[in-house]
């Protein structure tokens, strides 16, 4: 048994712990194990009814606002389950604590400015915006396209939950505005490698729908061309423009409109790679994200009016939608969840036809399946050194993917 971001162990009661009372109370429900060594072995609590209440004490003297919790006696131990609060944040000494990994650390302004909002039952989109002077020639332009509006009154904007009498607009109407002084989306077109620039283009404080607009128009410049097929021409994409369109509008509804950074979208020959700040929202995990079909909107706001705009189908199918649109590709769409940010690796098109014999003949092996390199290497009859350099070309491009670290990793297609 090991420690981990929900599980932390103490030998002995000391007010150590109660920044981690507060990293859960703060962060999401954890427990914490007095007698057990930082190792996982365990040593014992002598007296485990005078330790509760040694632990119950501590708590309600030093964390502001008292979090629920509950104290179990098993095998010697004593465990101390934290619930996640609802009156966030929670206080040790005048600090907030998050856990970091297996670390507990104190939050940083921003992380705590998002807790207060948290325990408000409010969003940063809901916070009033900076300037009230707010145009929306743009935003009513596709309404009135997309829902046969007449026009966008002050009424329509309080509908869209914009505007309202006791604040003005709020920071989602000042994104939506002509102008703003938020931060965009950063687009750059790469050569053979990232020292080749080849285009740059910087799209900012002006409305997210333009900003969009602008990033279809360039992804059109580079991935998509016209074929004469008889007396037809057909417009043909090397990426599918559908999957584009859903990396982008994710990226600008569920990114942390709070962290002054761009949307960054690096355009390759072989692949889009499209990163939005601020990790997920809280309260979803990367096994959610990435099977689809759950969405928990950091931008409500913003999520109801793409919707309205049929800029999104259905809310929590982004990821599901843009694997289904590579059905016929070998290759498919990469996501990449980190702390702070989220990343889709978007590649180009390809079938095996692309590939070379040796390459062919390793993927065959691979697809549908999980298999070893020396399991490959046995069956191909391929070197050691020729099989795992055909793997690492695979992988660069896309066509398989890897499960598992060191001795234990095994290549796969799904």
């Amino acid at each position: 048994m090991k420690e981990t971001k929900q599980l932390e162990f103490k030998e002995s009661v000391t007010n150590t712990f109660l920044k981690t009372v507060s990293a859960f109370a703060n962060y999401g429900t954890g427990k914490i194990v007095f007698g057990i060594k930082d190792d996982g072995s365990l040593l014992g609590i002598e007296n485990p009814s005078v330790t509760c209440l040694d632990i119950e004490n501590r708590i309600n003297d030093s964390i502001d606002p008292v979090p629920d919790y509950s104290l179990d006696v098993k095998n010697s131990t004593v465990i101390l389950t934290v619930f996640d609060g609802l009156h966030k944040p929670y206080f040790y000494k005048s600090k907030a604590y998050r856990r970091s990994d297996t670390a507990t650390v104190e939050v940083d302004r921003l992380e705590l400015t998002r807790l207060i909002l948290e325990g408000q039952n409010s969003s940063f989109e809901e916070l009033v915006a900076s300037e009230q002077k707010l145009s929306f020639s743009i935003l009513e332009k596709k309404l009135i396209e997309n829902l046969n509006l007449k026009a966008v009154t002050i009424d329509t904007l309080k509908t869209l939950e914009l505007y309202n009498e006791t604040i003005g607009y709020n920071k989602a109407g000042e994104l939506l505005a002509d102008t703003n002084k938020f931060n965009g989306i950063d687009i750059i077109r790469f050569g053979d490698n990232i020292n080749i620039l080849l285009d740059h283009e910087t799209y900012q404080n002006e409305s997210i729908l333009i900003q969009y607009d602008h990033a279809i128009s360039m992804f059109r410049k580079y991935y998509t061309y016209e074929e004469i097929k008889g007396s037809k021409r057909e417009d043909i994409s090397l990426i599918p423009e559908e999957a584009f369109r859903e990396a982008i509008v994710n990226a600008l509804i569920h990114r942390a409109w709070d962290v002054p950074a761009n949307i960054n979208v690096a355009m390759f020959k072989e692949k889009i790679e499209i990163t939005s700040p601020g990790g997920l929202p809280k309260g979803m995990n990367e096994e959610d994200y990435l099977r689809g079909g759950i969405s928990i909107l950091r931008n409500r706001i913003l999520g109801e009016i793409f919707y309205r705009l049929h800029l999104i189908e259905h809310f929590g199918t982004g990821i599901r939608r843009i694997n289904e649109f590579y059905k016929g590709s070998d290759v498919k769409p990469v996501f990449k969840v980190l702390e702070n940010s989220v990343r889709i690796i978007l590649p180009v098109i390809k079938t095996t036809s692309k590939l070379t014999k040796d390459e062919n003949t390793v993927y065959s092996l691979i697809k549908g399946k999980s298999v070893s390199s020396s399991t490959i290497t046995e069956l191909t009859g391929f070197g050691k050194t020729k099989t795992l350099a055909i793997l690492k070309r695979l992988l660069a491009d896309g066509y398989i993917k890897s499960l598992g670290v060191g001795r234990g990793i095994k290549y796969t297609t799904e």
